[in-house]
């Protein structure tokens, strides 16, 4: 028996190989199937069982184009209703694969549908869970994303967690390995350790949500510090509950090279928003007018999702040449299926061309140091608990992920400071406000990082993040 974790950081999201005898199965795919493909060609074996542990709100999953490229069925666990074929297994339902079998635990919470999946190894031994986003390591799925698919409140949803954690998980052996569908970066918990793979032991001591005496309290912690979950949740539960686009077509029509001569007129005619995928350190140089940059070397398909929203806008892409598949791929992994080219010869083919180019001032921290003044304004786009944690006195918090929320309330005749954590984030902003027509600012490279090396401004008292989540 081989079980192999395939977790792709930019996501903070696991997905599971399992290979017994001549015969395999995969738990959480991710939308591009090929990895997939190549280890069963490489391993030689035969593609038994797709399992989903639920409707996944923050990834588009590979399960429909999985399954059509080999025929193996898809599982969902009691209660799921997908708009495709797919078994759906009864709770305690074993599957054989090889000389392992897989049972069903439903346990209901962070959606109604969500199911562990328990391996039992060729002995006869509970070796392992696949929970999904039931149980995270240092913390338990949110559950306040099903809402609206049920008439209970969030309040309903944990109780119903509590439950199935208390009646499903916890009995099980201490030597039982964990593995969760999400780890640290997930937007579906708060609370997550960095470390992917863990025994249920060892969680039983530290996860605080496995801790509470009892359901109220339950509830009462798990519940406490939500932040509103991204916009774009919603429409990935869609498109993985009712279907999707083959990936194989997005590609083919996102592929298209656009001379940099047509590229403007091409956006204008079909209103595609155009996203510039390049480094802020590459991007703030000159970049097209009205483009808004989101790096690809980041969490760039989270960031798209929370900002872009809407997974049917069309879009261009400005990207380093040769990263077009990537970048295409990435917006793929979370429903954002409509890109309809990309500026062949990447933005030098642009300035080559002799086409308009914009500009963001960007500034080293020791610059801004000495540019600092008591009457300065500084905008910082942190995190709220970041913010919380450390920050330059008198900064304003402006989170990125509520952009569109303070946009507007700004006040271009007055100068300020912008400002992230390293420069990935204060660049997305930068660009944002570009793209309002807001230029009297100035992004500061390198981020709070960078301002606190200086140690020139004065900063509040360092509080735990741990504390303020």
């Amino acid at each position: 028996m081989k079980v192999e974790q395939i977790y792709t950081g930019c996501l903070a999201q696991g997905a599971y190989y399992i290979v017994s005898e001549n015969e395999a199965v995969i738990i959480d795919p991710l939308r591009e199937v090929k990895p997939y493909l190549d280890r069963l060609e490489k391993d030689q074996v035969t593609l038994k069982y797709i399992f989903e542990t639920h409707f996944h709100a923050d990834f588009v999953s590979g399960h429909l184009d999985l399954s059509k490229k080999t025929g193996a069925p898809i599982v969902y666990g009691p209660t799921a209703q997908p708009d495709f074929e797919a078994i759906i297994a009864e709770d305690h339902q074993i599957f054989e694969i090889g000389n392992v079998k897989i049972k069903t635990l439903h346990t209901p919470g962070h959606t109604m549908e969500s199911t562990t999946y328990l391996l039992i190894d060729e002995n006869g031994v509970e070796t392992a869970i696949f929970t999904g986003d039931t149980l995270f390591l240092g913390d338990v799925g949110r559950p306040d994303l099903a809402q609206k698919a049920t008439d209970m409140t969030q309040e309903d949803l944990a109780g119903i967690l509590y439950e199935s954690l208390h009646s499903k998980i916890l009995p099980l052996d201490d030597s039982i390995t964990v593995y969760p569908a999400h780890g640290a970066g997930s937007a579906c918990g708060k609370n997550m350790q960095k470390e992917t793979v863990d025994i249920l032991g060892n969680q039983k001591k530290t996860n605080y949500a496995l801790n509470q005496p009892d359901k109220e309290s339950f509830i009462r912690e798990v519940l406490d510090g939500l932040t509103a979950p991204p916009k774009y949740f919603g429409m990935n539960v869609a498109l993985n509950k009712g279907g999707y686009e083959s990936l194989d077509d997005v590609m083919n029509k996102g592929l298209n090279p656009i001379p940099a001569e047509d590229f403007e007129n091409f956006a204008e005619e079909t209103g595609a928003l155009i996203l510039d995928t390049r480094s802020p350190a590459e991007f703030y140089k000159g970049f097209i007018p009205n483009a808004i940059n989101i790096g690809l070397k980041g969490d760039f398909a989270p960031w798209v999702g929370s900002l872009i929203v809407d997974v049917k806008h069309p879009l261009l892409l400005v990207s380093d040449e040769g990263s077009e598949e990537e970048a295409i791929t990435r917006l793929s992994r979370v429903g954002f299926d409509n890109v309809l080219g990309y500026l062949k010869g990447g933005f030098s083919a642009w300035e080559n061309a002799g086409k308009e180019t914009d500009e963001v001032r960007r500034i080293s921290p020791e610059e801004f140091a000495a540019e600092f003044n008591e009457n300065s304004k500084i905008i910082d786009v942190r995190k709220p608990s970041e913010y919380i944690a450390e920050h330059i006195d008198n900064a304003d918090n402006r989170p990125l992920d509520a952009i569109s929320d303070w946009v507007t309330s700004i006040d271009d005749s007055e100068h300020f400071f912008l400002h992230c954590a390293g420069g990935y984030r204060s660049m997305i902003a930068a660009s944002i406000l570009n793209s309002h027509g807001i230029r009297n600012f100035t992004e500061i490279e390198g981020g709070y990082n960078g301002i606190k090396k200086t140690e020139k401004l004065s900063t509040s008292d360092f509080v735990c993040q741990s504390k303020t989540l």
